[in-house]
This record gives structure tokens, C-alpha cells and sequence, in this order.
């Protein structure tokens, strides 16, 4: 078995993989930000060509993925514990749905909650493309009610069960290996089933390797392209500037309170913040509900889950075939299911962390179903309120702003303009307006505290609680990436990289999925023989 180092400085981890991933990130960081205009050139036209020629082969793995997860609930191994049969969860419900939410979501959903559905019910083509192929199929041509619900169902449909399906199969193959089979929390221990005790040798590396550099560069790739739109929160509260100064501040800010979390545990900071996220969540959205239009966001709410659970697998299979909508496909949904596989690794890894002794069937059904319920609420919700003002405008349907904002890609002035269209521009809105910006940085908090605790996990072959000086060191690596990249304007080259990673990432979890269902087979088969034997 491959040792831990047990003494000096790099004691309680693994040394080479420790340096070796240290100097990759170096490398890579160094090559991005000296020359961000070939790398986001090289990175892109990889991109490009993976979108182009594996659409099809994303959307199947997608599905594929989904059936897993309904074989697992409804078969006989949905009775498997992550853990001795005895054993019982770790953390409550509630502390365990909060830090599934905070860590597997992040700003995104608040950004893209206003966003995404304004730019699905636009019907003017502004990027080049349809703005909502699924609505112009549906005969929802032009602005208006149908046409509104058509574009929270396509939201939903991306942030929905599609994805989370990904985080189930990567986040119940750790923690079956780790908690049921004695192997590492680590990647490598999902080969177990197919290379044995090789997993201790240069493959296991190489895949946990490639685990920490995803868990790097995702978590410092959403830091800094998020704290420009912290700043511009910032900006409108208090009216500090929003340029690169307050921008590297922010940085450091978020940093310093993630390390101070992961050093403190996943049961102390990190559950804490978590489920401080959820309370203000529920606040900001209790406010969006109550200060927008109630009732037509309740009857929303009501079609569109209805218009989801009707269309989400024939959404799921299709493939276009018209060029602007196969354009739309590979720009938003082929950009998804990716981005979705990029960070499975790093969210899949956490989710086995704090999920030990829930049965297979409970982990399945909790990661797949609430944070898909608590994403349908929030989208609907935020995106329903401003979809509302875009219907409802004195200037006539589609005239409130919202949709010119996010044609322009001002998304920070796009959530903050609907914000306004409810409470408005006085202490009412200030207050909103201040909930929403401490989410943005709660949740980049709560998705680098628990990536750095992930990261010294993998490095230290699973040791649940692992050494204190590499949560600080990979906590402030993770904010130095985020910041020498900001600066050196290689951000959206590295984003464009992640992308690009997330095909052989692909290919990894479809293996974690083949070894988790041999090992449960392999399981079954020996309790069937065990209990033939005692008769």
C-alpha cells in the first residue's frame, strides 16, 4: 500500500503527490496568466471540438447516468449502508441537505436564477441562435405566458436531475469504497473493482492527481470570475469602486474565512456556514415570494413542474439537428452536462464525505431529489419574478430592461434591477440587495472551504480529518490561482480548459459507475451464497 509521509513537514500526507500536483498548478497557472491569449486559443479550439463531436455522447451519459440512479432506489441494493450495517448517519438532515446545496451549487444559481430564464423567454436571437428551441417546438413563439413557463422548464431542466444525477454516481462510489470496502476517500479507490491493489501505483495517482488540479482550478476559476460581481454589489451598497483593487480584496476576504472554516472541520465551520446559507437563502427568497406577484408565481410554479416532470427525459434525449438549434445545444446544454462533469470529482468526493451510514436508496433520494426541489424554487421563483416584470412592463411585454441587461451579459445588473422591480431602490431594497450580495460571498466560502478540505483528503489518501498546514496552504493556493489569473486576465481561459477536461473526467466516472454496480453485485452475490450456506 502506498505510505504517508511520517514525519517532517509533509507528515499525515502523501509527498509526491503533495509536490507533484503543487508544481502542475504552478505550471499551468504560470502558462495561462504569461500568455492567456494562446491558452484561451488553445483551450477554446479543444472546447469546440469536443462540443462539436461528443455532443451525443453527453447527453447519453447524462440519461445513462439518471438510470443508475433509479436502479439503485428501486432494486434490493438501495438497503446498502455507506458504512457497517449498523452504522447511522453522521449529520442530521437538514445540516446534511445544507452543505449538499452550499457546496454543489454556489452563485451560480443566483446569478443565472434571473438570467437564464430571461434570456430563454427572449425570442430575439441576440447571440446568434434561438434563444429556446424547446419553446419554439412547443409553438411558444413569441413573448408571453406560455412562453415564460417554457423557459423556467428549460431552467430547471439544467439545473435539475440531469445534473445532481452526475454528483449521486461519483459521490456514492467514494463513500460505497470508502465506507463499505475500507479503501481511501480518494478517486482511485472507484478502480478498485477492475486494477485491485494497483490503485496504490501510478494509476491511482494520476487519477487522484487529476482530481486535486480540477478541485483547483474550478473552485479558483468561480472565485474570480465571481468577485467582479461581488464588487459591483459592493459598489451599489456602499459605494466602494468595483475594479480589480476591491476585487483582490474580496479574494482575499473569502480566502482567509475559507481556510479559518476548513481548518475548523466539516462538523464546525463548514456545516455552520452551510446551513447559515440556507436560512438567508430562505430569506431572500420568503422576500422575492411575499414583494413579487405571490399568486402568479405559486400557479408558475405549479405548470412548471408539471411541464418538467412531463418533458424532462424526452428533453434529456434530444439531439438537434437544425444549425441553430444544434448551436443553442452546444452553448447551453452540451455547456452544462460539462461543466456539471468538471466539478463532479470535487463535489462527489465532499457529499461521500459527509454522507456516511445513510443506505444507498437514502443517499440516492436526498442528493438527487432536494437540491433539485430547493434549485426548481429558487429558479422559478427568482427567474419567475423577473420574467413577471418583462410581461407585465408599461412599454409593452419584454420592456422592463431585464432581457437588455442580460443580452449585454450584465447579469450582476440583471438580478439586482428585479430585485428592485420589488422592493425598490429604498431601505427595503438596500436590505435585499445586501442579503444577496452576503449570499454570493457565504456560498464562495462554503465552495472553497469545502474544495480545500476535499483536496487534503485525496493528498492524504483519505484521512478524514487531514493535516491543519495543508488546508492553509491549499485554501490560500486555491485564492493566489484565483487572484494571478484575475490580474493577468487568464480566467475565462482557464474556465474554458475545464470545460475541455471534462471529457476524460467523463470517461472516469462512467468506470466509477461500472465498479460501484460490480462491487454491489459482487456483494449481493456473496450474502446470497452466506445465507444458502447457513440453511
Amino acid at each position: 500500500m502506498t505510505e504517508l509521509a511520517q514525519g517532517g513537514f509533509f507528515r499525515g500526507m502523501h509527498k509526491g503527490m503533495t509536490i507533484t500536483s503543487a508544481c502542475l498548478v504552478l505550471a499551468f497557472v504560470m502558462f495561462t496568466g504569461i500568455a492567456p491569449e494562446l491558452a484561451g486559443t488553445l483551450f477554446g479550439a479543444a472546447r469546440g471540438w469536443i462540443e462539436t463531436t461528443f455532443d451525443s455522447y453527453y447527453l447519453i451519459t447524462v440519461v445513462a447516468l439518471i438510470a443508475v440512479c433509479a436502479y439503485i432506489v428501486l432494486s434490493r441494493h438501495g438497503s446498502v449502508r455507506l458504512g457497517s450495517d449498523d452504522s447511522r448517519p453522521e449529520f442530521s438532515n437538514f445540516a446534511w441537505f445544507s452543505m449538499l446545496f452550499s457546496a454543489g451549487i454556489g452563485i451560480g444559481i443566483l446569478f443565472f436564477g434571473v438570467a437564464e430564464p430571461t434570456f430563454y423567454m427572449d425570442d430575439s436571437g441576440a447571440l446568434g441562435y434561438p434563444n429556446n428551441p424547446h419553446a419554439d417546438m412547443a409553438g411558444a413563439m413569441a413573448i408571453g405566458h406560455e412562453r415564460a413557463v417554457d423557459a423556467l422548464r428549460v431552467a430547471v431542466f439544467h439545473w435539475g436531475l440531469h445534473g445532481w444525477a452526475i454528483y449521486v454516481i461519483v459521490g456514492m462510489s467514494l463513500a460505497y469504497f470508502a465506507y463499505r470496502r475500507g479503501l481511501p476517500l480518494a478517486l482511485r479507490s472507484s478502480l478498485y473493482p477492475f486494477i485491485g491493489e494497483r490503485i496504490y501505483g501510478p494509476i491511482g495517482h494520476l487519477v487522484d492527481i487529476i482530481g486535486v488540479l480540477g478541485c483547483v482550478f474550478g473552485v479558483a476559476t468561480s472565485l474570480g470570475l465571481g468577485v467582479s460581481q461581488m464588487a459591483v454589489g459592493l459598489e451599489r451598497l456602499i459605494g466602494v469602486g468595483s475594479g480589480l483593487n476591491t476585487q483582490l480584496l474580496l479574494i482575499a476576504a473569502i480566502s482567509t474565512i475559507s481556510i479559518l472554516s476548513a481548518v475548523s472541520g466539516v462538523k464546525r465551520g463548514i456545516k455552520i456556514i452551510s446551513e447559515l446559507n440556507i436560512w438567508v437563502s430562505v430569506l431572500v427568497i420568503g422576500a422575492f415570494l411575499l414583494g413579487g406577484p405571490t399568486l402568479w408565481l405559486i400557479q408558475v410554479f405549479g405548470e412548471t413542474m408539471l411541464d418538467y416532470a412531463i418533458n424532462f427525459i424526452p428533453m434529456g434525449l434530444w439531439i438537434a439537428d437544425e444549425p441553430g438549434e444544434a448551436q443553442w445545444q452546444q452553448a447551453w446544454t452540451i455547456f452544462y452536462w460539462g461543466w456539471w462533469l468538471a466539478w463532479a470529482p470535487f463535489v462527489g468526493l465532499f457529499i461521500a464525505r459527509i454522507s456516511r451510514g445513510r443506505t444507498l436508496r437514502e443517499f440516492v433520494l436526498g442528493v438527487l431529489l432536494v437540491p433539485t426541489l430547493i434549485i426548481c424554487v429558487w429558479l422559478i421563483i427568482f427567474g419567475g419574478s423577473a420574467l413577471y416584470q418583462e410581461l407585465h412592463a408599461a412599454g409593452g411585454p419584454g420592456t422592463a430592461g431585464i432581457i437588455e441587461l442580460v443580452n449585454a451579459w450584465n447579469l450582476p445588473a440583471a438580478l439586482f434591477a428585479t430585485a428592485d422591480g420589488i422592493a425598490g431602490t429604498g431601505t427595503l431594497g438596500w436590505t435585499l440587495s445586501a442579503l444577496m450580495v452576503f449570499l454570493l460571498m457565504s456560498w464562495f466560502v462554503t465552495s472553497s472551504d469545502s474544495g480545500t478540505l476535499v483536496l487534503t483528503t485525496i493528498l492524504s489518501l483519505g484521512n478524514d480529518e487531514p493535516p491543519q498546514r495543508f488546508r492553509v496552504f491549499w485554501g490560500a493556493a486555491i485564492g493566489l490561482v484565483a487572484a494571478v489569473l484575475l490580474v493577468a486576465g487568464g480566467l475565462k481561459a482557464l474556465q474554458t480548459a475545464l470545460m475541455a477536461a471534462a471529457l476524460p473526467l467523463s470517461v472516469v466516472i462512467l468506470v466509477m459507475t461500472a465498479g460501484v454496480l460490480v462491487s454491489l453485485f459482487r456483494e449481493a452475490r456473496t450474502n446470497q451464497l452466506t445465507s444458502h450456506e447457513k440453511r
